[in-house]
């Protein structure tokens, strides 16, 4: 249950809405008070769904069918003034929408040959310098990164050679902070995380964490790259500093268990790189805020000249049992700091605040 000390964060639930589908990603519409939800009716098909917030409630205001469930959307490679939202289905669609009008996508592409399980935007809304670019993973185990002005992936990034395909269930974007410079990070079912460098075409670095990634984020975007939160199905998150890579030892890391069941997704606080909220298989949100160690690296025993990095540490702010069904999606607002939005299993999305953000 959430702490009553009054001191730190606490996490409160504003409004909540029953829905007649299974939600599978919601997120803020940009620059507004809106969210958008994108999920799957028991028949098979899928929707989005736009409510409004207002007086403690949440209001539909439009929402349509289609032929196939929506798995995963974001609005980070579009404009303030668009505002179009990327979405990927079970069918392995890739479309852009105009939320105002629904009736056909305004960009689609069919990407991937199976499910695209997660995406990611960049170089839209002012976040990330560079070109406006969208990747996406999916289970027939490759990952695509793509220009919504052309309909042909602009980066695939295969199955190893001779390896059986491996369902990427995370992806996201990091490092743009300059016009030349991206990197993706993608996460596995087999517990694999790989980097990958946009910039030289490469892979950059990669670890095996034993349990299905299913969630994987940078801290920031827009900056150089410096943490990395992956979430795994065994109850544990792993936070990554990326300015300590070692060329033997990886990126000094730090693990903690977590919600006592699968941990779905973290979400950093877009007004506070340290501090993030994981969702649990068990119904619960967690808040962390992350301390850095005095020194993030020193010399190596072995070689002075290299440098190890040193973990920093992990505090659990809060914790709150919001659901009886997991949580699949956490959305932060970008404007309001501590307003957030996340869907359940139980077919239910909430608005919640949390409070004191700004002391911590």
């Amino acid at each position: 249950m959430s702490s009553s000390d009054g001191t730190k964060p606490q996490i409160i639930v504003h409004a909540s809405k029953s829905l007649t589908a299974t939600v599978y990603d919601t997120k803020w519409i940009p620059s507004s008070s809106k969210v958008v939800l994108m999920g799957t009716y028991a028949r098979g098909t899928g929707t989005i769904q736009v409510y409004q917030l207002a007086h403690g409630e949440l209001k539909i205001i439009t929402q349509s069918e289609k032929h196939s469930a929506f798995k995963c959307g974001t609005f980070g490679a579009s404009s303030f003034e668009e505002r179009y939202l990327a979405t990927g289905d079970f069918e392995g669609r890739l479309s852009l929408w105009d939320l105002e009008n629904m009736q056909i996508p305004v960009w689609t592409v069919k990407g991937h040959d199976a499910i695209i399980n997660s995406i990611d935007g960049c170089g839209g809304l002012n976040i990330g310098a560079g070109a406006p670019e969208i990747v996406t993973g999916s289970r027939d185990g490759t990952v695509k990164v793509w220009d919504p002005r052309t309909t042909s992936a602009v980066v695939t990034i295969p199955t190893e050679t001779g390896q059986p395909a491996r369902d990427c269930w995370a992806v996201a974007f990091g490092n743009a902070y300059n016009e030349s410079e991206r990197m993706i990070a993608c996460g596995y079912d087999n517990g694999d995380v790989k980097m990958f460098d946009l910039k030289m075409n490469k892979l950059h670095w990669q670890t095996n964490l034993t349990n299905g990634i299913c969630g994987i984020e940078y801290d920031r975007k827009d900056i150089e790259m410096n943490k990395m939160v992956a979430t795994t199905l065994d109850a544990k998150f792993h936070v990554f500093d990326l300015r300590t890579l070692h060329p033997k030892s990886g990126y000094a890391s730090v693990t903690q268990k977590a919600h006592d069941s699968t941990v779905w997704c973290c979400k950093h606080v877009p007004q506070n790189r340290d501090v993030w909220m994981t969702t649990g298989g068990d119904g619960s949100l967690n808040l962390y805020k992350y301390s850095y160690p005095s020194q993030r690296s020193m010399p190596d025993v072995d070689d002075p000249k290299i440098q190890h990095g040193v973990p920093g540490k992990v505090e659990l702010l809060n914790s709150t049992n919001i659901s009886s069904q997991p949580i699949l999606t956490f959305d932060w607002n970008r404007d309001k700091e501590g307003l957030c939005v996340f869907g359940a299993l139980d077919q239910t999305i909430k608005v919640g605040f949390v409070t004191k953000l700004n002391t911590i």
